[in-house]
Order: C-alpha cells, then structure tokens, then sequence
C-alpha cells in the first residue's frame, strides 16, 4: 500500500471524541482494474488503503478454528469484508459493524454465493476477547460460524493487534481508561471502518462510515464483487 498522510493534524483529543469508537472524514479515491467504480468519496490521501490499493497482507490467529487466517489467502477464490472492533465496545458501533457483515453473509447464503465470500473480524482487544468470549458474541451478533466463510481473527497481544490496525491498515487505536463506565475498565476509541477486497486482493471500498452505513448498499456493493 501507499503510505499517504491521512489527517495530518489529528490529535489526541480527536481520537478521545467519542466514548468508544470513532468515524472520520476524508479525502477521495483512485483507479484501477476494478469492478466498482470510483466512490464518490476521495479517501486516496488517507494512511489507510483505498480504492484501487492492495489490501496490505497480514496473518492472524483465528481461534475459533484453531487456524492461522492470513487476508491474502483467498485471493483468486473470494471477496472479502474485513473489520476491526472489541466485544465490550460500549456504545453499539462494534455490534453495527458486525451486524453489516453478518447481513453480508446471510445474503451470500440465500442468493447462493458463500464459496465466493469471506468475512474477517479482528478484535484488537485480546486481553478480554477469548475464544470462548468470541463463540458468544458469535451467538449473540447472529454470526454463522458453521458456513466456513468468518473468521474471528484474535492477535495473541494488544500490541500486536495495535502494530497490525495502526501500522498495517492506518487506522490509529488507542487504549484508554472507561472512567465513564463503571463496568468497564478500559475501552478503545478507534476508527468504524469496513473494508471490502475484491478476489484480486485490490480494495474496491474503503467505507469510513461503516458502522453507520445503509446495510443494503454495503451488502449491494459486496455482492456486486462477490459474484463478478
């Protein structure tokens, strides 16, 4: 991927503008032998790969299957919708994001192209997110684990989960003190992205909104690669 400066002015306290999770604005898109057209929305200044980048490589447990997924294993085989969130997110962003994906995947089913789909999830909050945390939240979000398409992905520490969000994919996190929550200890404002990575492994949409966007046009944009 390009190493573009993304927001070059952003500060501590812009990561610290919401409770949990965090969304941003930013500067358009690019070309390439794609199967979207360009968004509207030019992110191509941003740190983080968009459209037309190679989705940058990156190799991680998935304890719930007890493998090692790596984002570049299905390329020439499936289009991808790859996440970041925590479990204990503690004002519904997380959740949104899994619902989208989750959404994604229940249509992949219906309309018959799960073979041409992946999901992955990465929590970067290893410390809380098990194994057996992550097969509740599963049950609880509506996941379909049987399927053989998501893949919870768990980094073994936070600092590896940091180095992969932050240095790998430009989306800064940063572990805080939930002084707002009594029920929590720390929390992690962070960016709500969803990235979508056609089967040549190139990212077709990089979605800033992605805890906000309609489901219908990120699952619409999803099918749209999946089945090209």
């Amino acid at each position: 991927m390009n190493r573009r400066l993304y927001l070059r002015s952003i500060a501590a306290s812009s990561v610290a503008a919401t409770a949990g999770c965090l969304d941003t604005l930013s500067i358009a898109g690019d070309d390439g032998d794609m199967i979207l057209e360009p968004p509207e929305r030019d992110l191509s200044e941003a740190t983080h790969p968009s459209y037309g980048d190679e989705f940058p490589t990156a190799s991680v447990p998935a304890p719930l299957t007890g493998e090692t997924v790596s984002t570049d294993q299905y390329e020439g085989e499936r289009a991808m919708l790859v996440t970041f969130f925590y479990t204990s997110c503690p004002d519904g962003v997380c959740p949104a994001l899994i619902l989208r994906l989750r959404r994604a995947q229940e249509v992949a089913a219906e309309e018959g192209y799960s073979d041409s789909a992946a999901f992955l999830a990465m929590t970067f909050d290893p410390e809380r997110d098990t194994a057996d945390v992550l097969r509740t939240y599963a049950d609880q979000q509506g996941v379909d684990l049987e399927a053989g398409n998501w893949h919870f992905l768990r980094p073994e520490r936070y600092e590896d989960a940091k180095s992969i969000v932050a240095d790998q994919y430009g989306l800064p996190i940063e572990k805080r003190d939930a002084e707002k929550y009594d029920d929590l200890e720390y929390m992690f404002p962070h960016f709500a992205y969803i990235f979508l990575v056609n089967e040549r492994g190139l990212v077709e949409r990089a979605y800033p909104d992605g805890a906000t966007i309609a489901t219908s046009k990120l699952v619409d944009d999803f099918e749209a690669v999946a089945t090209s």
